[in-house]
């Protein structure tokens, strides 16, 4: 860090150098706890909120865009309109009812369409479009030999010289001539197909036909055909879907009948050589050893469950000692009496105990009764468990047998459904048969009776005329179309260009994006105008503005202007030099003794704009070549010093880095009321961040409509990081016709109040 090069004494609370740490100095609004990482988030804002007032102001900037747009689409619209050739539409009304009335009604007889409106009439909508009816109008017109479509089947003028040098045989031409034939009925078929429109009157059982062309009368005939055409196509269909049903209804008949009668002599035959014999069981037809099975299952489930009971009971009861049998148990037995007078026996041994001793024959008669008792109740005992596990064991015997008597049955009923296979297969064909047979023959029944006694119900409402004006193109409807398409376009080009346009344009951009306040505007100068001319002209726009920047730098402390000021920029040729000229011009207009310095040590440009020369310059300063009397170089106000780069270094950076620079800058301070430095870009190069710290304040040049966001981002993070205090930005080159009239800085460009003013561009 440059910090670790001050020399001693060069602290925050040193008062005679322009590097102190006092926060006032700086007017970079950061929260307490910021960082340089956080400085450009995003505030948060309601992402359902939307400013219209933004777009308003982008539409207004790009306006000659959209204008633009919007005037080549309507040209082009309406250039196109009158190009197109006029096309008439000529229309024929018909009425489709969902179905014709039927004389006698049959079940099943109507039409499937009339369950659905809907798929009803959008068949009839296709049908009106298809092919067959469009080959059946070109045939009905004669349209394939008219003279408007003979030119389909002339060949090219390379065909027929091929023709003339080949003759031809006669099956040849035969061949060509039928060929032409069909091309020409092809492109007949096209041109109906093509004209052809079909427009469904909403809430009504009319549909409008239409058909363009650019022959009225030709488009009346065509939309007639199709009308009378369609009429005469469904009356067929009818009759031919009658007619074939009958005759194909008597076919099946014939066979299925065939049919079922084979099946069922091959049933039978085959049910006496298998002697299948099936019983009809609540579930259908079911054979004697199945139905036996499942009676044994059932008797087996309930065997397994009474052996499961006797199980547990077993095993309780070989688990449990004497005095924990269950009730159940014990409940037919004396074990409760013997234990009952052992207790009696052992209370009276227990009592006696207390007067006599365990000798005495009297106890000795006690302890043989109890004894006794004891082996009466071991063996009720015995007896008990010994009934259980006889109870088990018959359970298990049952269960056993019934297993038995299963596998035998189940092997039998394998048996049985293995012969029974095909039986089933033949059962199944005859029911099959016999339905299809009885369905075939209702059928044919209820067609024999329906057929031929209903009415057609499609019919002409209004046939059509031959237009008297033409269908399209529509002028107005164009024009209007062409309007909305071009402002939806050009709206939508200036807010892509907008928003791919990643560069600070605008005062409000700046604010936003970096945070920091915009202490002047800069007007852009014309393209035959240079900053030294303007800068002469103290009542110019140009002037005025940097004036203002001067009155902000004023207030942009607690202490007034920073007595050290840099003046960088993110890249180079943003106006930093023009900038720091005109600051330093300014500070001396108010009888302050100014000091410029070109700090720029790789491509310094002072020279140029403050028009003045000198081999001497700050590179020899620091590097100790030269001392500051030397390097001053003067200018046409007494008030104002410049000290130009100098020689160019190989090292800038590590000639910056020196204690001399942080010695230069306090003897100008002593010496100089105010010390302007033009500073190097600071993206790229270590320059920018050294020289800012070592000033008390750092001021950022953005030139409008070309420093690009993220490089202003990172150059202001870059200086954050050098902890440098940056009081503001100014803006320069900003065209407000370009830029900025919408966002409310348009007055920037009128800064010579009183004169002539000054317009930018």
């Amino acid at each position: 860090m440059v910090d670790d090069q001050l020399p001693v004494g060069a602290s925050g609370d040193d008062p005679r150098l322009p590097i102190r740490r006092s926060p006032e100095q700086g007017t970079l609004a950061l929260r307490p706890t910021g960082s340089a990482l956080d400085l450009f988030e995003e505030p948060k804002r309601d992402e359902d909120e939307i400013d219209l007032l933004a777009y308003w102001q982008i539409l207004q900037k790009r306006r000659w865009l959209v204008l633009g747009v919007l005037a080549s689409i309507l040209a082009l619209t309406l250039l196109i309109t009158l190009l197109t050739p006029p096309v008439y539409r000529a229309t024929t009304t018909l009425q489709i009812d969902r179905e014709a009335m039927q004389v006698v009604q049959v079940e099943g007889m109507q039409a499937p369409e009339a369950a659905n409106s809907g798929d009803f009439y959008q068949t009839q909508y296709e049908l009106l479009q298809s092919r067959a009816l469009a080959e059946r109008t070109a045939d009905t017109l004669n349209l394939a030999n008219s003279g408007s479509l003979q030119s389909v089947a002339k060949h090219s003028w390379f065909s027929r010289l091929l023709q003339s040098l080949r003759p031809q045989t006669r099956e040849q031409a035969a061949a060509a001539n039928k060929e032409a034939k069909t091309e020409a009925l092809r492109e007949a078929v096209n041109v109906v197909q093509g004209g052809l429109s079909i427009d469904p009157v909403r809430n009504s059982r009319l549909v409008k036909v239409s058909f363009d062309s650019g022959n009225p009368v030709f488009s009346a005939r065509v939309a007639n055909a199709l009308a009378e055409g369609f009429i005469a196509q469904q009356l067929e269909r009818k009759f031919d879907a009658s007619s074939y049903a009958k005759k194909y209804l008597e076919d099946r008949l014939r066979q299925l009948k065939a049919k079922l009668e084979q099946s069922e002599r091959e049933l039978v035959a085959f049910a006496q050589k298998e002697h299948i014999v099936n019983v009809v069981a609540g579930a259908g037809e079911q054979s004697l050893v199945s139905q036996n099975l499942s009676e044994l299952n059932t008797q087996l489930a309930d065997a397994q469950a009474q052996r499961i009971r006797a199980e547990a009971r077993w095993r309780e009861a070989a688990g449990s000692s004497g005095a924990a049998l269950p009730a159940d148990m014990l409940a037919n037995s004396i074990i409760r009496t013997l234990q009952q007078q052992r207790a009696e026996l052992q209370g009276q041994y227990q009592q006696k105990l207390q007067v006599f001793k365990p000798e005495y024959p009297e106890m000795k008669q006690l302890e043989g009764q109890i004894a006794e008792l004891d082996k009466q109740i071991a063996g009720e005992l015995r007896n008990i468990r010994a009934s259980v596990r006889s109870e088990y064991a018959a359970a298990q015997a049952q269960e056993s047998l019934l297993l038995g008597k299963i596998d035998a049955l189940r092997s039998q009923t394998l048996d049985v459904d293995n012969r029974s296979i095909q039986y089933n297969i033949l059962k199944r064909e005859v029911d099959t048969n016999r339905q299809l047979y009885d369905a075939m023959l209702q059928r044919y029944k209820e067609i024999g009776i329906a057929s031929g006694v209903g009415t057609n119900n499609v019919s002409i409402v209004d046939r059509a005329l031959p237009p008297s004006s033409r269908y399209k193109p529509n002028l107005p409807l164009n024009l209007a179309i062409g309007l909305l398409l071009g402002a939806m376009l050009g709206v939508l080009s200036a807010f892509v260009l907008e928003f791919m346009d990643q560069t600070l344009k605008t005062p409000q951009d700046v604010e936003q994006r970096l945070r920091l306040s915009v202490l002047g505007i800069i007007p852009r100068l014309k393209k035959q105008e240079v900053p030294a001319q303007a800068l002469r002209d103290l009542r110019s726009a140009f002037s005025e503005a940097y004036r203002s920047v001067r009155t902000a730098l004023q207030f942009s402390t607690d202490t007034g202007v920073p007595k050290v000021l840099l003046v960088t920029s993110a890249g180079p040729s943003e106006g930093k030099s023009t900038t720091a000229w005109s600051l330093a011009r300014n500070f001396a207009q108010l009888g302050k003794r100014t000091l410029l310095i070109d700090g720029d040590l790789r491509n310094p440009s002072l020279h140029r704009v403050a028009e003045v020369q000198g081999e001497i310059g700050l590179s020899n300063l620091l590097s100790g070549a030269a001392n500051i009397h030397e390097a001053v170089q003067e200018t046409d106000d007494p008030r104002l010093k410049v000290v130009l780069a100098g020689p160019l270094p190989p090292n800038p950076a590590e000639l910056l880095a020196g204690s001399k620079l942080i010695s230069l800058l306090t003897v100008a301070a002593e010496s100089y009321d105010q010390v302007v430095i033009d500073g190097p870009p600071v993206l790229g190069l270590a320059d920018a961040p050294i020289l800012a710290n070592a000033s008390a304040g750092t001021l950022l040049v953005v030139e409008a409509g070309k420093t690009r966001i993220q490089a202003a981002q990172v150059a202001v993070k870059r200086l954050l990081v050098a902890r440098a205090r940056i009081i503001g930005v100014v803006l320069s080159k900003y065209a407000a016709q370009h830029h900025g009239a919408g966002y409310g800085y348009g007055s920037y460009g009128y800064y010579a109040y009183g004169g002539q003013k000054q317009l930018t561009k």
